[in-house]
């Protein structure tokens, strides 16, 4: 008989994988779950069932009736069905050649250069107001935000306003507070767009502008997922990944000693940044069956991205963060169609972040006790709150 678990699970800390997800994942790779707003769905925990899932067009965002679909939570972005049920698929694959070419090596190699001149200007801020700071203020926040306004073309001068709004989008508890941010998000994306149709530069909003076929409304959305998606996942990996290092002294000082260890050391990052609990909501477009599980069309499922990737079947010790491993690989960005096209700038920022904070502070270490990190709980991509260090 399949128990119903409600979400979310209780997480003993920000690095620590929910008991009872663990309990569950050893059980079987799908579980009926009830989600925060009380609605049923299914939790796919198992590694090779996520990694299929991602990328099988018998699910989607979309819903044929959005009004009766069951709902992850409050947040407009991710709470429940989005786009248009019979273009979904022409949308999709629109929407990614739009954006590919804005994310080719070649643009990402010539990022590269700015990046760490922008990290650098932020290390020499940390090392004069040392010897102790909040890293999420004076880094994680302040670089991918840096970085997605010259890339996109956006003022930084307007983070202030624009940072509100996407913390906003991203309540999962309050639909309206979510909804109205949403909306702010996506005027202020119009207005920017009306700027770059009278004074064009060379960046990707400019460039999205100028595309035959684009109108203003779609460029402005284009521009604000981006604007969203490029900072505030960056934010809570750079906070989280320095928190896995710090608290092991033994590989903090291994990246100082070996620069070109960063590389693994993020992939590392990247797959245990996330100890799962919830998961990227799709809805069934037919009936399939999930591991010996019959799930019925329009039915909510959640893939779980981060219990996926600490499945003790495909890595071995699973919860223990080691640079040095060899593994098959995480499922962070996603898999196939829908694999995340900012990938190759996001590893760009935590390989310059993380080699340059442990080339320059070799004595850096945690001020608190990992138990006493809180994280955002009322948040869509979550993170820590702040992260007190001292050198």
């Amino acid at each position: 008989m399949t128990t119903t678990v409600q979400l979310p699970f209780e997480q003993p800390g920000p690095l620590q994988v929910a008991p009872l997800l663990r309990r569950l994942q050893s059980q079987r790779p799908i579980h009926r779950v009830r989600t925060a707003v009380g609605d049923d769905a299914w939790l796919v925990t198992g590694y090779a069932e996520v990694r299929r899932l991602l990328d099988d067009e018998r699910l989607g965002r979309s819903h044929p009736d959005p009004g009766s679909a069951a709902r992850a939570g409050e947040s407009a972005l991710f709470g429940g069905p989005l786009g248009d049920f019979a273009t979904e698929r022409a949308d999709h694959a629109r929407m990614r050649s739009l954006l590919r070419p804005h994310f080719s090596p070649r643009r990402m190699r010539d990022l590269r250069a700015r990046v760490e001149e922008l990290t650098e200007r932020l290390l020499d801020e940390l090392a004069e107001q040392g010897p102790s700071a909040d890293l999420v203020a004076a880094l994680a926040l302040p670089l991918p935000i840096a970085v997605i306004c010259e890339l996109l073309g956006v003022p930084f001068g307007d983070r202030t306003r624009f940072r509100a709004w996407t913390q906003a989008a991203a309540d999962v508890r309050d639909r309206g507070r979510s909804e109205r941010g949403l909306a702010e998000l996506f005027g202020y994306g119009l207005e920017l767009v009306a700027r770059k149709r009278r004074d064009p530069a060379d960046d990707v909003l400019s460039r999205l502008v100028a595309t035959e076929g684009v109108e203003d409304a779609e460029a402005a959305g284009l521009g604000m997922a981006l604007l969203f998606a490029g900072h505030e996942t960056t934010v809570v990996a750079i906070g989280l990944g320095a928190t896995a290092l710090l608290s092991d002294p033994a590989q903090w000082r291994a990246l100082h000693e070996d620069p070109q260890r960063v590389a693994p050391v993020v992939e590392e990052v990247l797959r245990t940044q996330s100890v799962g609990g919830n998961g990227v909501p799709r809805y069934a477009r037919t009936d399939l069956d999930i591991a010996g599980t019959t799930v019925r069309a329009g039915e909510l499922v959640l893939l779980d991205i981060g219990a996926a990737n600490h499945d003790a079947e495909v890595f071995a010790d699973p919860d223990r963060f080691d640079a040095t491993r060899r593994a098959a690989a995480h499922v962070a960005f996603g898999h196939g169609e829908r694999y995340c096209l900012g990938a190759p700038l996001a590893r760009i920022e935590l390989q310059v972040v993380l080699g340059g904070l442990a080339a320059r502070f070799p004595t850096m270490r945690l001020a608190v006790g990992l138990d006493e990190l809180r994280i955002h709980t009322g948040a869509l991509t979550g993170g820590l709150v702040e992260l007190p260090v001292t050198w």
